[in-house]
């Protein structure tokens, strides 16, 4: 009798045991993240970061890439809400596509929180985490004037050509816009001189921030424009493009012999980037750190999620044309030679062994 009651006690404990680990395992709901594209680190580092960080507070993760895919990433946030997914975390590919898909998790009752890109045109983004995008585009503009004085002091007016983001990205007109706050009054005083005359976002983006297009645009300048002149500098508003238009100046002899490497600037500190900066080729990048980044929004998602209030520090910004969306806004670190061990190896972001 003895045996058969210490047997039942075993049963009926591991039935609890087993019933207990799915609750468990189920404590907390699955957040579907949607980044646009597995072609930039940058964007594999903010899928890892926020997936780590989620998991690590007991969330399940649904990460997608949609390929730099307009419909694909419709198609996975829409399967998101099907799923049943409990927040929504979306880096858009283009802003201006997901409304009513965020009509439908508005319906039922998710949150969206806006990823580093703005989503316009829709009243159901709850929340935007971002770095301060006009900044940005200053510190860019401000390291493409320190490094043309460095390197040809003696040169002016400056030979510069501009370059944008993609179109579709709203962060991409604050870049420009926040580089040209710099630049334009030295353009007004002579001191910088665009010599193709291409200005403004609607001639200078380069769609889906591909640098193959870029460095096809920047062959078209070299040949149209710098026959007898050469360029001084080029304001890039991202790695990637970065390294395109590096590879059409070099295709023309520029960084050998008495060409001097034009200054040209970037953003994301990619690791071709940084290695390029230590072989004084790229000359600067803006940092923006993607694990700070993934804290804030995992922040967000948790305040939502038990009706709370997120941290926010800007809610003037950001208006996506149907409301202006609470924001919290990150510091970006400007990145060149002179700091780039500090403040990527020295943060733990890289290691040594990853920039050689």
């Amino acid at each position: 009798m003895k045996r058969f009651t210490t047997l039942a006690a075993s049963i009926m404990l591991a039935g609890t045991m087993l019933s207990a680990g799915p609750a468990l395992s189920q404590d907390k709901c699955t957040v579907g993240i949607s980044m646009p594209t597995k072609s930039s680190s940058r964007w594999i580092a903010d899928g890892e970061n926020m997936q780590k960080q989620f998991e690590e507070k007991g969330y399940g993760v649904d990460l997608q890439y949609a390929n730099d895919d307009i419909p694909n990433q419709l198609a996975q946030v829409e399967n998101m809400i099907t799923k049943g997914d409990c927040a929504l975390v979306i880096a858009a590919i283009d802003g201006t596509t997901l409304t009513n898909a965020l009509e439908n998790a508005a319906a039922s009752d998710i949150p969206v929180i806006a990823y580093d890109r703005l989503i316009r045109d829709s009243g159901d983004v709850s929340y935007y985490a971002t770095f301060d995008n006009f900044k940005v585009g200053v510190q860019q503009a401000e390291s493409l004037v320190k490094g043309l004085e460095e390197r040809f002091p003696d040169a002016k007016p400056w030979n510069v050509e501009l370059f944008g983001g993609s179109p579709d990205d709203n962060n991409a007109y604050f870049f420009y816009d926040g580089a040209m706050s710099v630049l334009q009054p030295l353009i007004d005083d002579g001191s910088v001189k665009i010599v193709s005359g291409q200005m403004g976002m609607d001639t200078v983006g380069t769609l889906r921030w591909d640098g193959s297009r870029a460095q096809a645009r920047m062959d078209n300048l070299l040949s149209a424009n710098y026959t007898d002149a050469r360029v001084h500098g080029v304001l890039s508003p991202y790695d990637g493009l970065s390294i395109g238009i590096l590879s059409s100046l070099k295709g023309v002899g520029y960084g050998s012999g008495d060409l001097k490497m034009p200054i040209v600037t970037g953003q994301d500190a990619e690791i071709p980037s940084v290695k390029s900066i230590k072989s004084d080729e790229q000359y600067s990048t803006i940092f923006k750190d993607t694990r700070e980044l993934a804290r804030v929004t995992v922040g967000m998602v948790e305040a939502v999620l038990s009706d709370g209030e997120p941290e926010i520090n800007n809610t003037e910004t950001y208006d996506n044309g149907v409301k202006v969306v609470p924001s919290y806004l990150l510091e970006p670190t400007p990145v060149d030679k002179t700091n780039y061990e500090e403040a990527l190896v020295g943060s733990g972001y890289y290691s040594d062994s990853d920039l050689n």
